[in-house]
C-alpha cells in the first residue's frame, strides 16, 4: 500500500472506533450498522450481546435490484432503508442504535437513516 492509502485507512479506523466506543447493541436496542461502498449499500441490525445479526437488507438482494437503477445512489439507500425497517418491525424491533461506522451522516447514509425512521424505527 502507498503511504497515503495507509494514512487514509488508519484515519477511517480511528473514526470507526470513535463511533463504536459509544454504541453497543442489546436485545432491547440492537445496533443498526451501515456499510457503504461505491456500488452498493447494505445495513444490518445486530445484537452485540448474543453476537447475532437479527435483520439485514442490501442493494444486492434480487427484489431490491429490480426496483432500482443503481445500487450506489440515494434512491437505492431509500429502498434498502425502507425494506430494513419493514423487516425489523415484522420481528418486533422498534428501537435501534445507529452505527454509521466511519461515514459522515449525509448523502446515502442520511437517506437510509431517514427511510428507516419513516418505516417506524426509533433512534
Amino acid at each position: 500500500m502507498m503511504q497515503s492509502q495507509l494514512i487514509k485507512k488508519v484515519r477511517q479506523q480511528r473514526r470507526q472506533m470513535r463511533v463504536r466506543r459509544r454504541l453497543f447493541g442489546t436485545a432491547e436496542r440492537p445496533r443498526l450498522a451501515v456499510h457503504r461502498s461505491l456500488k452498493h449499500i447494505s445495513a444490518q441490525i445486530i445484537d452485540d450481546v448474543a453476537g447475532k445479526t437479527l435483520v439485514s437488507a442490501s442493494s444486492l438482494e434480487p427484489d431490491v435490484r429490480g426496483g432500482i437503477k443503481s445500487g450506489g445512489n440515494r434512491q437505492a439507500a431509500e429502498v434498502v432503508g425502507k425494506r430494513l425497517g419493514e423487516k425489523a418491525r415484522a420481528q418486533g424491533i422498534l428501537r435501534v442504535a445507529f452505527d454509521r461506522r466511519h461515514n459522515r451522516y449525509h448523502g446515502r447514509v442520511q437517506t437510509l437513516a431517514e427511510a428507516v425512521r419513516k418505516a417506524g424505527l426509533e433512534f
